[in-house]
Parts: structure tokens; sequence; C-alpha cells
């Protein structure tokens, strides 16, 4: 055989070496997930990403991703109110080892929708797209049951058709009212004890009687520019941020 044409050793080198095992682990960084300061729990968890290598970097992978939090534990309160309420959070900038999130939606666990539909009620949802005072075009979705009149010796409570359009023309006029006079994070303020909600039943006794309402989901459709300038200050960041 003629010198340089066994393909098989030049491809592979010596026969029977075996090739060198790397743990994909020791080419990876933790870095620290932030949440804003609206929440009570700051820290919420580590994400990894892979160290900066050439023209990969590590910061620009970890941008935009999205963290999905249990309300109970960003508020470290196992109150069953605060359970089955999700938020999500999206990664916009990093500071060394801190990854800093901004709200990026909410949503309720499907299990909790599912326990709320019965029989013998009505359910009427509503949902309208706002705009916050900084830019931010949010889509706030609303959901409510009727309620049995305790007076009532019906098995049903079953709303008309008229009462329904009333409910629903109500619960957009008090959504637009509450985040269209609101920035963001006074917003998410509302969202935490779903106050929103509240008003929206109280304001529907009149019409007919509402329980189980909640804002049931919330999507961030845009955003104004970014500003590194305000990401930093809902985050509070001269208290931690060295």
């Amino acid at each position: 055989m003629a010198v340089g044409k066994n393909k098989g050793l030049s491809k592979g080198g010596k026969k029977g070496v075996k090739k060198k095992i790397v743990d994909p682990f020791t080419r990876k960084d933790w870095y620290d997930v932030k949440a804003p300061s609206m929440f009570a729990t700051r820290q919420i968890g580590k994400t990894l990403v892979n160290r900066t290598q050439g023209t990969k970097i590590a910061s620009e992978g970890l941008k935009y991703r999205v963290f999905e939090v249990s309300l109970a534990d960003l508020q470290n309160d196992n109150d069953a109110e605060r359970s089955f309420r999700k938020f999500r959070l999206i990664a916009e900038d990093v500071q060394g080892r801190n990854v800093l999130t901004n709200f990026h939606g909410m949503d309720l666990t499907t299990d909790k929708l599912r326990s709320m539909v019965k029989k013998w009620q009505t359910l009427i949802e509503a949902n309208v797209d706002v705009k916050t005072t900084d830019g931010y075009l949010l889509r706030v979705f609303c959901i409510g049951f009727t309620n049995k009149d305790q007076m009532s010796q019906r098995k049903t409570c079953y709303a008309q058709h008229t009462q329904v359009r009333l409910i629903r023309k109500k619960m957009v006029e008090i959504i637009t009212r509450d985040v269209a006079s609101s920035d963001l994070k006074e917003v998410v303020n509302k969202l935490l004890p779903d106050s929103i909600a509240k008003d929206i039943e109280k304001a529907c006794q009149g019409i007919y009687p509402l329980h189980d309402v909640y804002i049931r989901k919330v999507k961030v459709l845009k955003k104004p520019r970014f500003e590194l300038s305000k990401l930093l200050e809902l985050h509070g960041w001269k208290r931690w941020i060295r």
C-alpha cells in the first residue's frame, strides 16, 4: 500500500485510541436570576450558559430567556390564592453574574382554570389591548362566573345575553381605566393582590352577582426601546449590584 492512502489512519489517528470525553458543564458558568423589586423574593434561581468563546458572548446567550415562576415563590408566601398564579420574567440585561429580568406576562395554572368551570352557571370572558403610560402594550384577559343568589331557590344561575354583554363591557372599562393610567411597575403591583379583578366583581354586583373573578392572563405585545437606566431603577440596583 502506498504511503498516505490509508484513510482510516489519517482521519482517526492511531487505531484503538479512544476519543477524550469532555464534560460539557466544565465549559459553562452559573448566573443568578434576579426578579424586579416589586416582588419580595429577588433571587429566583440560577441559569447556565456557555462561557464566552471568540465572538460568542455569554451575556448575549442569556438575554431574552424567559423564566416562569409561581407567585407564591416570588412573594415567599404559600397562600393558596398565590400558588396558582404564574408570572413570566424575561432576561433583559446581565450585570456581572446577575441576570436582570423584567415582567413578561402572567397566567393562571391549568388545574385552577379547570376547577372553576362548573355546571349551572355562566362563564364570562373579556380581553382588551391597553397601553401603559411608559409605552408597554398589554393584552389583558379576564374571567368570571355568575354566582347563585342566596335568596334564590333555583338550581341554576344563568345570566341573560344582555347581562353578559353589560358585564363584559364593565370588565373592559375597568381594565382599560386601571392599566392605561399606570406604568408597568404599577400594573404589576395591581396584579399581585388582583385588585383589578376585585374592582370588577364589586362593579358587576348590580348587573349580576359574580364569583371567581380573575385576571387570568396578561401578555406583553409590544415594548418601548430598551433603556438600561430604567431596568436598573426597576431592580433598585444600588442596593445589591457592585
